[in-house]
């Protein structure tokens, strides 16, 4: 038979410390949980209408219920559990991230599990688990370069709002060449996967020349346009344009994003574009390929089609590439950019900051 529950009676102490748990981001969920049961049973809901509520059962708004009536705040937090104790404290946690952070090995460029290990008496596996546990991971290293164009505000504003808000009857163009493409073979036949073995291949390969990739990746729609040249010159980029011009609709202005390569602005090239208004060519900043979508592009083509192949001809490779293109073509996935201009400018603000400040 249903019942009613009287309302908790919390004193007004007890409600401003509920409140507090609740509120505060840095609060455990779980106690953030238990704080909100409290407090609507304190208004007089029902256990169904909080775990409606909270989307919590009926059974666990029972238990905070019976908990907080029968020890008060201190029902709310989660008994000792059984285990064996910790036999690493907070101190030397601090002193390995410390460690890590702000010194190095006498005799490496950066700290190994072993080496942090010998140092600060630890074990590697609490080492490792300390390092997986702050995401610190002393053992990569990536690269950067800070770009010293000085309209990088005004052409990343401009790069971005075309991929954000592209203009009415025109096509946005990613475009850029990926250049000395290499026809290998490997001197034997690849070995395929078995169950608990992976694929190999041999280390060594002959080498059968080269190509050049001339892309052109619709921002919008993820479609490619793409050519092979032996050479790379602007007398082939100007060949290219000329796939461009005729591939896209004379209804549209054509808007390229291009690097600042010498081929893209030698005298030729800048003839063929004054010839053909339709075309308005904006460039990338100095080192900055990753605003050029088409990067990304060649990134995935390299990854799935062209590192783990063997072509015995540039020929070869050159139809390898074509038919890429054109499965690509018939369900592209377009390349969603989601930051802004001032998302992207207040994070390389942010990351210039934190290289002055270094002492390395």
């Amino acid at each position: 038979m249903a019942y009613l529950l009287e309302p908790l009676k919390i004193t007004d102490e007890e409600r401003s410390e509920l409140c507090g748990w609740a509120r505060r981001p840095k609060t455990a969920q779980a106690m953030a949980m238990r704080a909100r049961i409290v407090l609507a049973a304190a208004e007089g809901c029902t256990n169904t209408e909080i775990a409606d509520d909270l989307g919590v059962s009926r059974p666990t708004v029972g238990k905070w219920r019976k908990r907080f009536l029968e020890s008060g705040l201190d029902g709310l937090v989660d008994a000792p559990r059984p285990g064996t104790p910790r036999t690493i404290t907070d101190e030397d946690i601090e002193r390995v991230i410390a460690k890590t952070l702000e010194e190095r090995p006498k005799n490496a460029t950066h700290w190994s599990t072993r080496s942090m290990a010998d140092v600060t008496g630890l074990s590697q596996s609490a080492i490792s688990r300390i390092w997986r546990a702050f995401s610190l991971q002393p053992h990569r290293m990536e690269t950067f370069k800070l770009s010293n164009d000085p309209l990088f505000v005004s052409k990343v504003r401009d790069i971005v709002g075309l991929y954000m808000d592209p203009p009415d009857k025109a096509l946005v163009l990613c475009v850029d060449e990926k250049s000395q493409m290499q026809a290998l073979e490997r001197t034997q036949p690849l070995l395929p996967m078995r169950p608990g073995v992976v694929a190999s291949q041999t280390h060594d390969y002959m080498r059968h020349g080269t190509t050049t990739l001339f892309a052109a990746l619709d921002a919008k729609t993820g479609k490619v346009i793409g050519k092979c040249f032996r050479r790379h010159r602007a007398t082939e980029f100007v060949r290219f344009l000329r796939i461009i011009d005729e591939a896209v609709p004379d209804t549209l202005d054509v808007h390229l994003i291009l690097d600042n390569y010498s081929t893209h602005k030698t005298p030729l090239v800048r003839r063929w574009l004054a010839r053909h208004t339709r075309f308005h060519v904006h460039f990338t900043p100095t080192y900055s390929s990753w605003i050029n979508l088409v990067e990304s592009w060649f990134a995935v083509l390299t990854n799935r089609r062209l590192r783990r192949s063997s072509f015995r001809s540039t020929r070869q490779l050159e139809r390898e590439v074509k038919l890429y293109i054109e499965t690509n073509n018939e369900s592209p996935t377009p390349f969603v950019w989601s930051k802004t201009a001032d998302e992207i400018l207040d994070s390389i603000k942010r990351f210039c900051l934190q290289t002055s400040d270094s002492d390395h």
